[in-house]
């Protein structure tokens, strides 16, 4: 495992930490959020727990509780790895789900009644087998944004940073791709291959979808769906010199006409690493607020206003109460976790 991230360990330090790094927020909301922040790493090392926060999580959270910050592929990589006896997962539910998949043993806590995800939803493990007897003997790729249940029923999982070495690795023309419409779009430019959009029900009768195919589904994220080329041409009008980054669930448009694609983690380094004055980032909003936490010297354009439902229900007063109580604990049945295990294990050792 790295290094965990270290934060002060006292109120006072904690609230001179969120100050600094989001000193907009009003001083009696920051000793707040301060003073929730140090009982929950108390708690933390009291119960032997570990904190992963997705990039998406609200600033406040994001840069005071988790041990490990990241994209759903770092995250499922650090939750296989860890020894603490409970996992707290600041995420949605899929993503808790797999940290359960690869720690059967472990307590995980998701702090939110629910947290789903559209993309999520939009599938069953039916359609997969639907799928499967449509088209028999293709391979199965799914996007980790699904249930276990739909991980069960797949070849390999991948996630929107190595989504494409995912289907290179199969040793088949065709595959499956599974659920994001875009994302599946955007990786059969990215192989060469054409994409399909089949029907499923009806007679069910076998299919044969031809060479270099990619069968795609109707999902779409509620969030990257919003984003739309005239974005980018209202952002480059007002200020010619931005840099325009799109995370891979974006419309295919959008993916081509902004100068960077890739994964949260992805874009995040990017930013990091790039000397340009100004950027718009076209994915979750508050990914860009814990950006310009960490880089106040880079300009993010304000123009990046949607917020992940889903994501927004994770807060620090529900990761209190979690950890305080045991709170909202996943589970997964075991037939269905060792059978979504192989797909999982399978895209982590893809890297």
């Amino acid at each position: 495992m790295p290094e965990p991230i270290t934060v002060p360990r006292t109120v006072d330090g904690l609230f001179a930490h969120l100050k600094e790094k989001l000193p907009t927020l009003p001083e009696d909301e920051v000793w707040q959020k301060a003073e929730i922040a140090q009982q929950i790493n108390e708690l933390k090392e009291e119960k032997n727990a570990v904190i992963l926060g997705h990039n998406y999580m609200e600033p406040a959270l994001f840069h005071s509780i988790p041990d490990y910050t990241g994209d759903s592929l770092g995250l499922s990589r650090l939750a296989a790895q860890t020894e603490r006896d409970v996992i707290v997962f600041c995420g949605v539910r899929f993503m808790a789900e797999t940290a359960k998949i690869l720690n059967p043993e472990k307590t995980v806590l998701l702090p939110a009644d629910k947290a789903g995800c559209s993309l999520a939803e939009s599938i069953t493990a039916d359609d997969v087998r639907q799928l499967k007897a449509r088209f028999p003997g293709v391979p199965v790729v799914t996007y980790i944004n699904t249930y276990a249940d739909v991980k069960a029923e797949t070849d390999i999982c991948c996630t929107s940073s190595n989504a494409a070495a995912v289907v290179n690795s199969l040793d088949s023309d065709t595959v499956i791709f599974l659920p994001d419409e875009y994302l599946a779009q955007n990786v059969a430019k990215e192989t060469g291959k054409q994409i399909l959009f089949p029907s499923v029900g009806g007679d069910g009768a076998p299919v044969d979808a031809g060479d270099d195919a990619m069968i795609g589904w109707k999902g779409r994220c509620e969030v990257h769906d919003q984003f739309m080329v005239g974005d980018i041409e209202t952002a480059r009008a007002q200020h010619p010199d931005v840099l325009v980054l799109a995370h891979p669930e974006c419309r295919p448009d959008v993916v081509d006409a902004a100068d960077f694609a890739g994964s949260t983690s992805a874009m995040i380094d990017y930013v990091a690493q790039s000397k340009a004055k100004r950027y718009l980032m076209l994915t979750e909003c508050s990914m860009g607020d814990n950006i310009m936490a960490e880089h106040p010297e880079k300009e993010l354009l304000r123009m990046c206003w949607v917020r992940c439902p889903h994501m927004n229900q994770i807060t620090l007063e529900d990761t209190l109460y979690g950890l305080q109580h045991m709170h909202q604990e996943i589970t997964v049945d075991e037939e269905i976790r060792v059978r979504a295990l192989r797909s999982v294990e399978r895209m982590l050792a893809i890297g």
